[in-house]
């Protein structure tokens, strides 16, 4: 998962393989375009300025930059009061419940991602994960699963490409996804395709469902995080630099997590 302050800029996974399906694809691909034909920082000469340009990793800083101000502006007047509505006017137990559904409907990416990455037991627990909640949690609405001691971990198929060897790339601010780089941009492509729920024929009635469950994800994951994203506003005296820092911090933790990751296969519990 992208960054948490940012989580709803990433659109959830769909029900049925459609154009919009494929909207935070093209629009990563359409910006970047712009980051590349655009003005970058270049490095400094002085050394001390130098070591901090590499750290940042955000040559394209003006293009990000525009970006991010961009965004802010229209999610204030446009996702957020929606957010807002929406924890005002459901029940917080209720908004958890959804929460969990649509947690529950990414966790096959989450599967794949794990077996990319050469890890089975992370990969069991997630397969095991949305078992369990599909079946005892009402399909996903209760998480059951973390009761029964499978808690929900975090990998995307970009943190994959990242155990394989694969850099980072710069850093890019895409409008209506937030924060990424070059491979967890790419990772996002690759999501579309690992997501079974893309491949529901549209003669199963779900048409509906699709279009909920898309804007019930964007708002829910919005709603979240409302209290973060205001105290970062009224705190920070650069916004931009501390969700960047708290980006690739969170970043480089899941990854390092994945790559660490050396749990035998079967659960101890099972071999007694």
């Amino acid at each position: 998962m992208n960054f948490t302050l940012f989580s709803f800029f990433n659109f959830p996974k769909s029900s049925e393989l459609k154009k919009k399906n494929f909207l935070p694809c093209l629009t990563f691909l359409g910006c970047l375009g712009i980051f590349l034909n655009g003005c970058s920082n270049p490095p400094p000469k002085d050394p001390e300025a130098l070591a901090e340009y590499k750290h940042n990793n955000d040559k394209y800083e003006p293009t990000n930059r525009k970006m991010y101000n961009f965004t802010m502006k229209m999610d204030k007047y446009t996702l957020k009061p929606v957010a807002k509505a929406y924890v005002w006017a459901v029940p917080k137990v209720v908004r958890k419940s959804l929460s969990n559904m649509i947690r529950t409907m990414d966790e096959p990416v989450v599967f794949f991602s794990d077996v990319g990455a050469g890890k089975s037991r992370r990969a069991g627990d997630a397969f095991a994960r949305w078992c369990i909640n599909m079946v005892a949690g009402i399909g996903g609405l209760i998480d059951v699963a973390e009761m029964a001691g499978y808690k929900h971990h975090d990998t995307t198929p970009g943190m994959t490409l990242a155990s394989w060897g694969v850099k980072s790339g710069p850093y890019l601010f895409v409008p209506f996804m937030g924060p990424t780089s070059l491979r967890e941009g790419g990772g996002s492509i690759i999501a579309v395709g690992l997501s079974p729920w893309n491949y529901v024929p549209r003669g199963y009635g779900l048409i509906t469902f699709n279009w909920a469950y898309n804007i019930l994800g964007v708002i829910s994951s919005r709603a979240d995080y409302l209290d973060a994203m205001n105290q970062l506003q009224q705190d920070s005296l650069d916004p931009y630099a501390t969700i960047r820092s708290a980006y690739q911090q969170q970043q480089d933790a899941e990854i390092k997590a994945l790559i660490e990751d050396h749990r035998a296969t079967v659960p101890a519990w099972y071999v007694k």
